[in-house]
């Protein structure tokens, strides 16, 4: 990696600290702007940088620093009940540079590059909150996925009405 990479890499896991602190707590999941920043650094720098970004941002919550919602951190949130949705970050951000960089940059593929971003964060997010409240898997689904499909949607098509313009100029 050059030092390039290496500094957006870092400027996206920022942006993601920095959007876990735009909060609201609802319940056991709350709403952040975490995800814009995990699918536009998937966008913008690619699968393998996007993933790198997302990777140290929940190495570094992980290892106590308080990135995470509510200027939290620490390995205990890796195990709780948004642990899936952390998890899920680097491979979203993989997924949506993946499908952006086969997709020609087109609106289609960063469309779908979101979709699949968001469908892992979602799965792997029920499924740890389903475990997380006793195998209530149904109950994971009513608090942790369908109140936030709105706005996590939303979240992805700015992404993608940013990233595309943002590419074509060549800033990355």
């Amino acid at each position: 990696m050059n030092l390039r990479e290496i500094t957006f890499a870092a400027l996206f896991a920022s942006l993601t600290a920095v959007g876990a602190q735009i909060s609201v707590p609802i319940g056991p999941v709350p709403f952040t702007f975490q995800v814009f920043f995990v699918l536009l650094s998937g966008l913008l720098l690619g699968a393998r940088l996007g993933f790198l970004s997302q990777l140290t941002y929940v190495l570094v919550g992980a290892l106590g620093f308080p990135v995470f919602a509510e200027f939290s951190g620490g390995f205990a949130h890796i195990y709780g009940p948004t642990g899936g949705y952390l998890l899920a970050f680097p491979i979203a951000a993989l997924l949506a540079g993946y499908a952006t960089e086969k997709g020609g940059e087109s609106v289609g593929g960063m469309t779908v590059g979101v979709l699949l971003g968001l469908a892992v964060i979602y799965i792997l997010g029920w499924l740890r909150l389903g475990f997380y409240l006793g195998g209530n898997f149904g109950k994971a689904l009513e608090v942790g996925v369908l109140p936030f499909l709105p706005l996590d949607l939303l979240k992805g098509a700015l992404a993608v009405g940013i990233a595309r313009p943002v590419r074509r100029m060549g800033g990355f």
